[in-house]
């Protein structure tokens, strides 16, 4: 264990407010400094730091501490770890009892101990080897100075089976776990990475813990080549460039992320510091929550058919659990922006700024070769466009959409909300796009979106949510004016008259209903309902705090709402209970707003 007297003395010695910049922007307020909490969605400032104490507290989700508990969350590290971190940022030496000295903290600072010393052997041998002449060639025409060369520590690995090793001289286990070397079949120690020009791969503490590699023209296969997962390095959690981009992303509140480490390195030199890359993986899931703690927006600079392929759905709710704004740099067809960094610069930032959101681009992508001189390209487009829209999962989102791609289309909105809100037609065998039928001869359905599906259980079910359901919930106009109908009649025959009379659309789509199974969870369906229309009160009322003389009137209701939301997607009774709680307030609400 670190002795006691040292873990009060790098408490003593932390300037928290300068520690916790490095992860979030904080802005002073009086003597507090506030900013967006790191530790649960938000969009409103809540996490409130106290300079003085070396203290934090989030009036949003409870989570407080000191400098050492914010770093073990944040970095995901033993508290041994970050009071080691802490101490060698103040310049405090860490002493342990060395009979309790936790291994795994000793063998993982002797990995990245060996691994300082190979980042340090390639980038002398790019500099100064005689057989890296070609490496510097190469860096050159891709316009990488002695000061980029310098500032990334970038290097040559030489054509040979065992350089590296044999400089090195360490165990096997040591070769194997920082991914280095192996020990071949004829018993000889060989080197992993040779003939490459070498990027070396940091954490975001500035610890190198992978490589990548690149070969030159004519060299040996693949062209790229990455690390290994091993102890140090985990491809779905580390982003290269962060431990030198964090300052700037924080400072923008924006990351652009990219596909690889020349990537990377192009941005910053046409003045982009904010760039990180995912080296040779998608993104996953791990790489969010930590980006998340750093920036709001997330720009996506990848190749334009990798970017318009991308799962939708995946990144649809990533922007909904971590509450980011995913958007697409939009690129000339082949270009990547390593390359543009050095033939357009001021073309790349300008794109880069101008960056549509996910959706946007993929419903730009999805019309950008319709013919919309003819009815029938027309038609298309919108089929076309309507398939792109459907995927996201907020209604208002996809209403907003809707109404650019009726200006585009020529067809009048509430003709495409009753296309939009009709079930997405499966392909055929044969490949033709029409529905056919299933093996049962009954029709198949998609999932529609909580709207429909709850009317569609108002008109099979109506005695199992008729007291759960509130026209507060509705956003699309069509919906909502069938809900309405529904309410004011005793039968489902009187509801049909009625919005024959007063909303022909409403009853095309209760007709429709009407002959589909109901089938949907009730209390999901609800849940999700509310889930929406919590997170567009939570929207105005932080409207209405930023533009308040007294702000604070409304911190209440937002951090009540916010982890109200987050208990709809815990288990199944507490989400029950959650949004007969929402629905209650919401409607209480309604009524007082008129």
């Amino acid at each position: 264990m670190i002795l006691p007297e040292d873990i009060g003395r790098v408490r003593a010695a932390t300037d928290f407010v300068s520690v916790a910049s490095e992860h979030i922007a904080l802005k002073r307020v009086g003597r507090r400094w506030i900013g967006l909490c790191p530790f649960h969605a938000e969009k409103t400032p809540s996490f409130s730091v106290n300079g003085e104490e070396g203290l934090y507290y989030c009036f949003g989700c409870g989570a407080g501490g000191d400098a050492i508990s914010f770093v073990q969350q944040v970095e995901h590290l033993e508290f041994a770890e970050a009071v080691e971190r802490l101490g060698a940022r103040a310049g405090v030496q860490v002493r342990y009892d060395n009979a309790a000295v936790s291994q795994d903290r000793q063998r993982r600072a002797r990995l990245v101990e060996v691994m300082e010393r190979a980042v340090d052997w390639y980038h002398r041998r790019l500099l100064s080897g005689a057989d890296a002449a070609a490496a510097r060639s190469y860096l050159r025409s891709r316009g990488y100075d002695g000061e980029v060369v310098r500032a990334y520590r970038l290097g040559w690995a030489p054509d040979a089976w065992d350089a590296l090793c044999r400089a090195l001289a360490v165990d096997d286990d040591v070769l194997r776990d920082t991914g280095l070397g192996v020990r071949n079949k004829v018993g000889r120690q060989q080197d992993v990475f040779r003939a490459r020009v070498m990027f070396p791969i940091l954490d975001v503490r500035g610890d190198p813990v992978g490589f990548g590699g690149r070969a030159l023209e004519g060299g040996p296969p693949p062209k790229y080549r990455n690390s290994a997962e091993t102890p140090l390095y985990s491809k779905s959690r580390v982003l290269y460039g962060l431990n030198w981009a964090k300052a700037a992303v924080v400072e923008a509140g924006e990351v652009v992320v990219c596909e690889g480490y020349t990537d990377v390195i192009g941005l910053a030199t046409a003045g982009v510091g904010r760039a990180v890359a995912t080296c040779g993986t998608a993104l996953a899931d791990e790489h969010f929550r930590v980006l998340k703690n750093f920036a709001r927006r997330v720009v996506l600079a990848y190749d334009a058919d990798a970017a318009g392929q991308a799962a939708a759905e995946r990144f649809y709710e990533w922007e909904k659990r971590y509450e980011v704004d995913i958007r697409v740099v939009e690129l000339p067809a082949g270009a990547d922006p390593g390359s543009l960094a050095q033939s357009d610069p001021a073309g790349l930032r300008a794109a880069i700024e101008g960056a549509p959101p996910f959706l946007g681009f993929r419903l730009g992508r999805a019309l950008a070769g319709a013919d919309l001189r003819t009815p029938e390209g027309r038609a298309r487009a919108a089929e076309a466009g309507l398939a792109v829209i459907r995927e996201h999962p907020g209604d208002l989102v996809r209403d907003q959409y809707l109404m650019q791609l009726s200006d585009r289309v020529r067809i009048p909105p509430d003709r495409l909300r009753l296309l939009l809100a009709a079930p997405a037609p499966r392909p055929r065998e044969d490949g033709t796009g029409e529905r056919g039928p299933s093996p049962t001869g009954a029709r198949t359905r998609e999932r529609a979106g909580p709207e429909i599906e709850a009317l569609r259980l108002a008109v099979h079910r109506p005695e199992s949510i008729a007291d759960r359901l509130h026209e507060v919930l509705f956003t699309s106009p069509v919906a909502l004016a069938a809900y309405r109908a529904l309410c004011a009649s005793d039968t489902l025959h009187q509801a049909l008259e009625r919005a024959d009379a007063d909303a022909p659309a409403a009853a095309t789509l209760l007709r429709r209903l009407a002959v589909e199974d109901a089938d949907s969870d009730l209390d999901d369906v609800l849940a999700r309902l509310a889930d929406e229309a919590a997170k567009r009160a939570v929207a105005d009322l932080e409207a209405a705090f930023r533009s308040s003389d007294d702000p604070m009137v409304y911190a209440g209701d937002l951090a009540w709402l916010k982890l109200t939301i987050e208990e709809l997607h815990a288990d199944r009774e507490t989400a029950v209970e959650a949004t007969g709680r929402l629905v209650r307030w919401l409607v209480t609400r309604f009524e007082v707003d008129g």
